[in-house]
């Protein structure tokens, strides 16, 4: 074997022992017995140990020094295999396997703490979290910006100076539209109507078809923070059911199909390869959320969900396709970031991404997260947190040590409005067939620009190349202004 078969040998083991780690989160997240915390929290720990002594293992660098590389696809691989190997040589082993554990004990007492709306019972667990990721951004940083260490991490080349700059762009027009809004006197229906849980599994399922999920290939579950996890030929998601918000199992179901589609589409030749899965969190987020919001939420194709509603719950209070269409889109200034409207959710990311930062970067301690979260909420929104877990408790995020993470949520929107608008000018017939419930055209075009390609771009090339021009926030925002101003401004 050749030095590059040799290492990718070595790398399809590794890549299938991150897989298992994965299905152990899933299962943690969805039908681990309550008890089996304790046990989980080592099981994790001792497999990130193996996966850290893999990554790191010398036989890599001999490898990589010798590998001849033949063309483009062998030349990405090894790149990625490089980029891994360098960043996790960077943290010990000892760290890499504490977070591990500590991690999945921290995930626990969140999930504890949010049931009963205790966030003092959370913050020393955090507080532990948050000197491990800061630890781990030290080392990653070798001298250099924190945060970026951990930017770097899910979404590679982008940083906190570049993100300052596209969100400071965003933010006027979005409190501009959000003012307008609150400043009209359109009224939009609420639902008011209970709606059975066997109802909901069942318009679930069906979504999840309509947006091309491959359940042969995975399958649907029940969790408390909706979330997709796998690739390849396994890949998996959960959504919430809520008697008086369907939208909560029907958006949550799209989203994360639109994550699951994503790696579902990937070439079969990466499979258990670094080109097996989303390039970043960024591109995956444009995948889940022009699913949810772009298509899901059009009023072409929630003229299609009503009628499927209607045949399911029967008369649940909604007039129309039109109103139908207003109430899917209401503006709602809630505390949840998840049931946010798109308008607010991006100011949600914003609080998010500026708290962070100030833990990351040591100008926030864990034991004052909750203050400075309700403070900043106040300032925002314009309305007190009632509890803890409408408030810094809602994410699980922060429990697992995800930071950096955050704003790659509304890159991810602004991917998704660049995106729209090409599809848009490229897709004839696109409205017409959302209108029947069919959207294959649409997943046939980001199955062509963006799945397909998995990890063989770097992101921002696979962007430029999808779109045909550098990202801008003014799509989504120029998308947002007409969805928004026809249902309350005209």
């Amino acid at each position: 074997m050749s030095a590059y078969d040799e290492l990718m040998a070595f790398q399809r083991e590794t890549e299938a022992l991150g897989q298992i780690m994965g299905r152990l989160s899933w299962d943690q997240e969805t039908v681990m017995p309550s008890g089996a915390g304790e046990q989980r929290a080592e099981e994790v720990a001792a497999l990130e140990g193996v996966l850290h002594r893999r990554r790191t293992e010398s036989r890599i660098g001999d490898w990589l020094e010798s590998a001849r590389p033949e063309d483009e696809v062998q030349c990405r691989q090894v790149e990625l295999i490089r980029r891994s190997y360098e960043r996790n040589q960077r943290v010990p082993e000892a760290l890499s396997a504490a977070l591990a554990r500590t991690g999945s004990i921290s995930r626990r007492v969140w999930a504890e703490a949010r049931r009963t709306d205790d966030f003092g019972m959370f913050a020393p667990m955090l507080g532990e979290v948050v000197a491990l990721v800061r630890e781990k951004a030290a080392a990653l940083a070798d001298g250099g910006n924190l945060y970026d260490a951990l930017l770097d991490g899910f979404e590679p080349e982008m940083t906190e100076v570049e993100l300052d700059r596209m969100f400071g762009a965003l933010r006027p027009r979005l409190v501009n539209l959000r003012d307008r809004i609150m400043g009209s006197e359109r009224m939009v229906p609420e639902l008011d109507h209970d709606f059975d849980e066997s109802g909901q599994l069942r318009l679930s399922a069906e979504l999840a078809e309509v947006f091309g999920y491959d359940r042969t290939r995975g399958r649907i579950d029940k969790a408390v923070h909706p979330f997709s996890s796998g690739s390849g030929l396994d890949v998996r998601i959960t959504m919430r059911t809520d008697a008086r918000d369907p939208f909560n199992c029907i958006y949550s179901t799209i989203h994360e199909a639109g994550h699951a589609c994503y790696e579902q589409g990937i070439d079969r030749a990466y499979l258990l390869t670094p080109l097996g899965d989303g390039v970043s969190t960024g591109v995956h987020e444009s995948q889940s959320r022009i699913y949810e919001n772009q298509i899901g939420r059009s009023r072409e194709f929630t003229g299609w969900l009503f009628r499927r509603m209607r045949d399911i719950f029967g008369d649940f209070g909604i007039a129309d396709e039109d109103s139908f269409f207003a109430t899917v889109n209401r503006f709602s200034s809630g505390f949840i970031r998840t049931e946010a409207d798109e308008v607010d959710y991006n100011l949600h990311v914003l609080l998010r991404f500026d708290l962070e930062r100030d833990l990351v970067n040591g100008r926030l301690e864990a034991c004052d997260v909750n203050e400075a979260w309700n403070e900043r909420f106040q300032a925002d929104f314009g309305v007190s947190v009632d509890k803890p877990s409408n408030g810094v408790l809602q994410d699980v995020h922060w429990s697992e040590g995800l930071m950096g993470y955050f704003p790659t949520y509304t890159l991810g929107n602004v991917y998704a409005g660049c995106l729209h608008a090409a599809m848009k000018r490229e897709v004839s017939g696109l409205g017409e067939a959302l209108a029947e419930g069919e959207t294959e055209p649409a997943r046939r075009w980001l199955s062509e620009r963006i799945h397909r390609f998995g990890g063989l771009l770097k992101p921002r090339d696979l962007m430029e190349r999808a779109i045909g021009e550098a990202p801008s926030e003014a799509p989504l925002l120029d998308y947002l202004d007409a969805k928004f101003g026809e249902i309350y401004c005209t």
